[in-house]
Formats: C-alpha cells, structure tokens, sequence
C-alpha cells in the first residue's frame, strides 16, 4: 500500500477513534451532547447546570484520556521502532530496557507506601519518573563499556535489571497492608489511563513529539545500524555514539510515558513489526506510519477496558495482549515476514 495512502488512512482512523473514545463509556452521552460539550469546552462556553455533570465526563475526563492514550500508544510505537533498531534484535520492545521496572518502583512506593505524599496528584507520575532516570543512569553504568553501549550488553543489562526492579516491586506488593493499594499497585503495573488529567497531557506530548521529530532525522543513520556496527561504520555512521544517543532519548519517552500510564506492554513489540509488514524496513517509513498505528491502537484498546466489565475497568495492558497477540501471530503466518525486511 502506497505510504501516503496508508498515513492519510491512518490519521482519518485516529480523528474517527478519539470521537468513538470521548462518545463511549459507562455514561451513555448522546453524539449531539458530545460536540456541543466539546465545542463549549474548546471555546470556553458555557453549559447548563443540568448539563455539568455531563460536561464533567466528556471534557475532562474522557477526553484527556483518549488524547493521552494516543500520545503513549505513539510514544512507544515510535520508541519500539528505535529500540529494535539500536540493539538489533526483533524481540526488542520499549522496555527491554529495565527503565518501565524501574518505574514501578517508584510509583509503587507511591501507592503502597504512601511516599511523596506531598506532592498530591502529582505524585505517582513524579515518583516514577524520578525511578525511571534512575534505573536510566544505573543501566547506563552498567552496560557502558570501553567500546561504548553494545547490543548485548544493553540487553543484558537492561534483563537483569529488570528482574531486580521486578522483585523488589513484588515484595512490595506482598507487603501492602491494604488489599485495596495492592489492587492500584497491580492495575498500575499492567496498565491504566484511568487516572489521566488535562495537567498530564502537555508534558508527556512535547516529549513524544520531541522523541519522534529526533528519530526521523536519524531514520537514514537507523538504517544503517541496523545491518550491523561495521556496514553502519562503512557507510559514516559512528555506531557508538548514535547508540548512545538512541539510549538516552529512548529511555527518555519511555519514562515519561510509563510514568502517566504505567506499563502497557506489546504496543512498542507489535506495531513496528506490523508496520513493516505493510511500509518494508526503510525507517523513514516505519518512522513516519508505526506512531498514528500505535495512537489507533491504544485509544480502542482504552476504550475497550472500560466497556468490558463497565463500570469496572480492565488493565489496558491486558486488551492489547488479548487483542494484539492472535492478530500479529495471524499476519506473521499470512506473509513472509522476517526482521529487518518484508
């Protein structure tokens, strides 16, 4: 499919998803209620009284929430992408890393032990972000070598960490005096925007777009590195210092993202193996298509762990496993596929 199809496709999809995302929920909100409440919201109207309650869930709540849902789904779609590239190896995703692990440390310090209390909303997302460039700079330390950042010492590293991080969450978990914490804990490390916030949405936006503008200004020098450090080398490319520097910006979106959302996995895996499956393996391709993929997938996503057991939720993490999982083993069976080319 011609890209410029595909893209244009894809940002209509999205548009369509966000109106789908802010219309469907447990409160059954008429379309027409919705624009006239999103238009008031956006203009800074007024509603009637009888109408706040409404208003309420539709502009901040919903909304927030489906725009942030697309911002990480593109986050991590665009990290994976990287990520996959750095250290070569098709299993790579956004967390192989160690630096969501590391994240959940610090949330789960929050929701369990009350930490950083002070800083009242605001303290969950700050405390796993401070966690995440923590375990950033300790698997920094750790997999830096006199030959700079290699592959398999990244993952490695990142691996092991991992499974600290992991363990020290579980004690944690164990520990929680209160079922109900343990429960947030949990929802928390599976994956949730049911917290989201208009004051969350900024932040987390600039970074992803940050992120993306500096990865498709490397797409060429991604191409490169990834057919090996000596081809990338040959071609002018200094394999360890564009390493290095995917580290440190991958890492980057990665902590912000995790730390709004907690840990929503396969997205980051999935979608840049779909996207080549359709685009082949340029990166300036894959670059440009896998991040409105990856806004469209988690929005529905969303929407779907809060329909499921409304008005309960389910851990988003989870419907991306459960929906992602049989559609990426159904397309791998269908096409020739193999890393790095179609």
């Amino acid at each position: 499919m011609p890209q410029p199809l595909l893209l244009s496709g894809l940002l209509l999809l999205l548009c369509v998803s966000l109106l789908c995302g802010v219309g469907l929920g447990a409160a059954g909100i008429g379309a027409a209620d919705m624009f006239r409440f999103l238009w008031a919201g956006a203009t800074g109207g007024t509603v009637h009284a009888s109408d706040a309650a409404a208003y309420t869930i539709v502009w901040e709540i919903r909304l927030p929430r489906v725009v942030l849902a697309a911002v990480v789904g593109a986050g991590l779609s665009a990290v994976g992408v990287a990520v996959q590239a750095m250290v070569r190896n098709a299993l790579a995703d956004p967390f192989v890393l160690g630096i969501s692990s590391g994240a959940a440390v610090g949330a789960n310090a929050v929701i369990l032990l009350g930490a950083f209390a002070g800083l009242g909303v605001w303290a969950l997302s700050a405390s796993a972000f401070v966690s995440a460039l923590a375990a950033m700079v300790l698997v920094y330390a750790v997999a830096r070598s006199p030959h700079g950042l290699t592959p398999l010492r990244l993952i490695l590293t990142g691996t092991a960490l991992a499974y600290g991080f992991e363990a020290v969450t579980t004690v944690m978990v164990f520990g929680a005096a209160r079922g109900e914490a343990a429960r947030s804990a949990m929802m928390w490390l599976l994956g949730s925007l049911g917290g989201a916030t208009w004051a969350q949405v900024p932040l987390a936006a600039v970074t992803v777009v940050a992120g993306w503008v500096w990865l498709r200004r490397r797409a060429e020098s991604l191409n490169a590195l990834a057919m090996g450090d000596e081809t990338s080398a040959a071609l002018g490319v200094q394999p360890a210092r564009l390493r290095r520097e995917l580290f440190l910006v991958t890492a980057g979106v990665t902590g912000t993202v995790v730390a709004v959302s907690g840990v929503i996995g396969f997205v980051g895996l999935m979608v840049p193996h779909l996207v080549r499956m359709l685009v082949g393996a340029d990166h300036r391709r894959v670059l440009a298509v896998a991040p409105p993929a990856g806004a469209v997938l988690l929005v529905w996503a969303d929407v779907l762990s809060r329909l499921i057991l409304a008005p309960a939720e389910l851990p988003v993490g989870v419907i991306t496993a459960v929906v992602g999982v049989p559609a990426f083993l159904l397309l791998m069976r269908r096409g020739g596929y193999a890393f790095g080319g179609r």
